[in-house]
């Protein structure tokens, strides 16, 4: 055993069942195959490094403060070299010396055919979107991928010590639009002919000129909106179009119509007196998010990032893990919560008087 793990060239995984006891099982060389590894660890085999994300933030400075409970090998994923370059995924990286360590704690079992196989601390969870990632797509079911790659159905929380039941149904092979949750970030997965059929960031740029060029006023200023150009997302302009989110009227910046001094935030729209949240507008600038080339007509509440209506719509009833067994549907641009009814609202904006 001793000299399976300490052996430099051999790829191995240690299932630790008691103090006494350890079963270790040796990984060969694949020359049909290239793995690919997901984690927060800066050491060289993890191949993409990824870090918290902190909710609405607009940068990563934030992501130092909370303690991550990504896990520093989390993921590795498997593609073929050969058509049609299929990708799967497992639970659980080698570290820098090449073993995959399952403590004490972390659940684990034999399988019937006398194989081991086992659960990270805080689970790598996988979702399919129904119908590919299109303009007809549905969310899917959340599932659990084991050590090997089996899929089964989530735990009672987390990082419960029970497994769920294997779905037998199901395979680990990621498709066109698949959700991947390592608990602190949740990854999405684009194929290059999905992406392919993707709007590019030439085509949102063109969008934004074409709503930018129709030249939409403030019904009340009457003064002249712009969305500004994607290198400015996170400054906020004079020309920036806002929205009362509970009603979808975009107006320009306005300092007027606050209800409560408790909420800053809730405002009276001039045009019809809906009371609700008043934001700046922000187009969704991440290509890979959107479902279809559609015009920038629905905007996020509460966060005000602007996409098509379909894109908008599937986001918005995709049920996102957050913490140990809690869901909730969140921006892609930024990942904040979402809410209302809706949890996004068509924009109604006022073309020029002259």
């Amino acid at each position: 055993m001793i000299k399976a793990i300490s052996c430099k060239g051999q790829h191995s995984i240690s299932y630790t069942l008691s103090r006494n006891q350890t079963v270790v099982v040796e990984y060969t060389h694949d020359k049909d195959t290239d793995m690919f590894q997901v984690g927060r660890s800066t050491e060289s085999p993890i191949d993409f490094v990824v870090t918290d994300t902190i909710s609405g933030s607009q940068n990563n400075d934030e992501a130092q403060i909370t303690q991550s409970t990504i896990s520093r090998f989390a993921c590795r994923i498997v593609c073929d070299r050969n058509e049609p370059y299929t990708a799967r995924i497992f639970a659980a990286g080698f570290d820098s010396s090449k073993n995959i360590f399952l403590g004490e704690k972390a659940a684990k079992w034999k399988n019937p055919d006398g194989h081991m196989d086992g659960l990270t601390t805080n689970g790598v969870l996988v979702m399919h979107p129904r119908g590919g990632f299109t303009e007809e797509s549905q969310p899917g079911v959340w599932r659990e991928i084991s050590v090997c790659g089996d899929v089964y159905t989530l735990r009672e929380t987390r990082s419960a010590q029970q497994r769920g039941k294997l779905v037998e149904s199901e395979t680990n092979v990621l498709q066109d639009g698949s959700l991947i949750d390592l608990c602190g970030a949740t990854l999405l997965w684009r194929t290059a002919d999905g992406l392919f059929h993707t709007p590019t960031q030439k085509h949102i740029e063109a969008l934004r000129q074409e709503i930018n060029a129709a030249r939409p006023q403030c019904p009340v200023g009457l003064n002249t909106l712009a969305f500004p150009s994607i290198n400015r997302k996170d400054v906020v302009e004079e020309k920036q179009p806002w929205a009362y989110l509970s009603c979808g009227h975009v107006h320009g910046y306005h300092n007027w119509g606050h209800r409560s001094d408790t909420e800053a935030n809730e405002r009276e729209c001039p045009m019809c007196r809906t009371v609700g949240p008043y934001v700046p507008l922000w187009l969704g600038c991440e290509a890979g998010f959107y479902v279809d080339a559609g015009p920038p007509t629905h905007a996020f509440t509460p966060c005000g990032h602007v996409c098509s209506e379909k894109s908008a719509k599937y986001w918005s009833q995709i049920p996102l893990p957050h913490g140990t067994h809690a869901f909730h549907a969140a921006c892609p641009f930024c990942a904040t919560q979402l809410v209302g009814e809706q949890n996004c609202i068509k924009l109604i904006f006022q073309g020029p008087v002259d």
